[in-house]
Parts: C-alpha cells; sequence; structure tokens
C-alpha cells in the first residue's frame, strides 16, 4: 500500500468517525436545527429586501427573528393557559356527555338493541375518555419540560439568525462538498426550493388557512369547546385528503340532533367556504411550484408525526420529496414521475 493510498484511508476514516461523533453530539437537538434551517430557506426572500432598506445584515436578520417569535412564540405563550383549563374542562364534560340517546335518534334502526347500544356508547365514551386524557398529558408534558423547549427554541433562532444572514455563503459551502455536475447541483435546489414552498404554502399554510376559517364558524355559533375543536381542526386542515370535514361534520351533525338548527347551518356554511378556499387556491399555488402526490404527503406526514413528533408533520413529507426529487434527476427521463410533477418553470430548468 503506497503513502498516498494509506493518507487517503486515514483521511476518510478520521471524516467518518468525526461525522459519527457529531451525529451523537447534535442528536438531541438536529431537529431544532433542520427546523431552523427550512425556516431560514423560507424567509430569505423577506430576509433580502429587508437588507436592501437597512443596508446591515445582523439588523435586517434579527428583525426577521423579532417577526418569527411575534408569530409562534407569543400565541403559544398566551394560548398555553387557556388551552390547558379548556382541556381539563373538555375532559370533566366529556365524563357527563350522553352519547347513546342522540346515536339513537339519529339511527333508531340500527341502535335498536338495547345492549348493542350500550356497547357503542360506552366505546365511544372510552375513546373520548382517552383522547381528552391524552391532550391533559400533552399539556402537562408541555410545562413539564419547559426548560428543555426553552433551550431548543434557543437553538432553533440562533441558527435560523445564521441561516438568514449566512445562506449564501452556506448554499455555496454544501454545493462544494455535492459530488453533482453544475447542471445537476441547479436542478436539485431548484427543485428542491420548489417542493419546499410547496408542502410549506401549499399544505401546511393552505391547511392552517382552511382551519382557521372553519374555527371562526365554530366561535360565532357558540359550539362548546371551540378552541380545542378549532386546534384539531387546523391540524385536520393540514393534513392532505382527510381535510377539516371530519371535525366540523360531526359537530354539525350533532348540533342538529341536540335540535341546534340555526348553529348547526352556520357550521356547515363555515366548513364548506373552508373547503371551497382549498379547491380554489391549492391548484393556484401548485401551478407555480412542484405537485408531490397527495397520498405521499398524507404518508409522509402521518410518518414524521410517529417518528419526529408534531415537527414530523413538515419533516415526513419533505424527506420524502427530497428522495423523489434525487430520483427523478437520476433518471433524467422526459415523461413526468408517478409521484412528483415539476410545474412549468421548473421543466424548463430540466
Amino acid at each position: 500500500m503506497d503513502k498516498e493510498h494509506f493518507r487517503n484511508l486515514t483521511s476518510t476514516g478520521i471524516i467518518l468517525v468525526l461525522l459519527v461523533l457529531s451525529f451523537f453530539l447534535l442528536k438531541s437537538i438536529l431537529l431544532s436545527i433542520i427546523m431552523a434551517l427550512i425556516l431560514g430557506y423560507l424567509f430569505y426572500p423577506l430576509y433580502k429586501k429587508i437588507n436592501k432598506f437597512i443596508k446591515s445584515e445582523n439588523i435586517s436578520a434579527f428583525l426577521i427573528c423579532l417577526i418569527l417569535v411575534l408569530i409562534i412564540i407569543l400565541p403559544i405563550w398566551f394560548l398555553t393557559p387557556i388551552l390547558i383549563e379548556k382541556s381539563f374542562d373538555f375532559f370533566v364534560s366529556s365524563q357527563q356527555i350522553d352519547f347513546i340517546t342522540p346515536l339513537k335518534n339519529f339511527f333508531p334502526n340500527i341502535l335498536a338493541s338495547e345492549q348493542f347500544s350500550q356497547e357503542i356508547g360506552s366505546t365511544i365514551s372510552s375513546f373520548v375518555t382517552k383522547a381528552s386524557n391524552s391532550l391533559m398529558n400533552s399539556f402537562a408534558d408541555l410545562i413539564r419540560n419547559f426548560p428543555t423547549i426553552i433551550l431548543h427554541l434557543t437553538v432553533v433562532f440562533f441558527t435560523f439568525f445564521i441561516a438568514l444572514r449566512d445562506q449564501e455563503k452556506f448554499v455555496d459551502y454544501i454545493k462544494s462538498v455535492l459530488p453533482f455536475s453544475k447542471e445537476v447541483e441547479t436542478k436539485l435546489f431548484e427543485s428542491s426550493r420548489a417542493i419546499t414552498v410547496s408542502v410549506v404554502y401549499g399544505r401546511i399554510f393552505l391547511g392552517a388557512l382552511q382551519g382557521i376559517v372553519a374555527s371562526i364558524g365554530l366561535f360565532i355559533f357558540g359550539v362548546p369547546h371551540a378552541l380545542l375543536l378549532s386546534i384539531l381542526t387546523i391540524i385536520a386542515g393540514i393534513l392532505p385528503i382527510i381535510g377539516t370535514g371530519i371535525v366540523w361534520a360531526p359537530v354539525a351533525i350533532y348540533l342538529f340532533v341536540q335540535g341546534n338548527l340555526f348553529p348547526a347551518i352556520g357550521v356547515i356554511i363555515f366548513g364548506l367556504v373552508a373547503t371551497i378556499i382549498d379547491n380554489f387556491l391549492q391548484p393556484i399555488l401548485l401551478a407555480r411550484w412542484m405537485k408531490m402526490n397527495s397520498a405521499l404527503v398524507l404518508i409522509g406526514m402521518i410518518g414524521g408525526l410517529f417518528t419526529f413528533g408534531l415537527l414530523g408533520i413538515l419533516l415526513g413529507p419533505l424527506i420524502i420529496a427530497y428522495l423523489l426529487i434525487v430520483l427523478e434527476i437520476y433518471r433524467d427521463k422526459k415523461t413526468p414521475g408517478v409521484f412528483i410533477e415539476p410545474a412549468q418553470h421548473v421543466k424548463q430548468l430540466n
């Protein structure tokens, strides 16, 4: 073995060892770093516009961080005590809800048997109790882990600040490490940006907007536990295929069964408006960016939720999307992909 070959093997071994050690060192905060990088990627155009007027990279990045605090931290700070109180009220009231009588009125033939109706009512009651109990435990964990959350948020905002200020240098460094040609690098970065914006704005932002619109109806018409139901509606709106109807439709049915006709109609109207927003705005957004198969987005979100927690709703589909982008570049075919379809301006680059 000559000296040059031995030196290359030694260098590779040292790099691999350092990479493994770095992974274990950063493992506990890796998701926070990834989240900050994604946010930096999305907020970078706004940072560039602000920097044109202020002419200071540090001040511009700090202002964007301040905006992010106002968007994320302040609502969490003010809503958490309210949510804890409402989740406790929901847990108590769920023990007193009569599920059997409304079901008998709505499905008299199916629930003619008293024993069968009791079994159904007991199953629903047990599910609601477990769900409300899990909700309370989640908020309790949030308070118990508050110091850890603060540390994670510190990592997020510090990394976000650096990702904004030094993004061009960071991208150039990544390009210098990647073993691809300039053409493939261009395709990879353009497609990555397109799919990231598509998932975040076309799915996360638009889904949250649907949930907010449907939730307004819950508050206006005085639906019990509207705040908790609104959170569930927003989460359901973000998940593709499922949609906000999984929340507002049962609520409307419940109000009809209880004889509250006017609130039920109002909830349905706001729910339909939310659905129309999705059907109208989503094609417009996806026409500009990259379109990913809805089933894959849903699978990515659910898998990400199980693997990474709540943050996985965003990371899951992005991980799958980046894999598909690499496969599409590797395929290098003129025929469209089965799982991912570029928008027109991305196709022109290819």
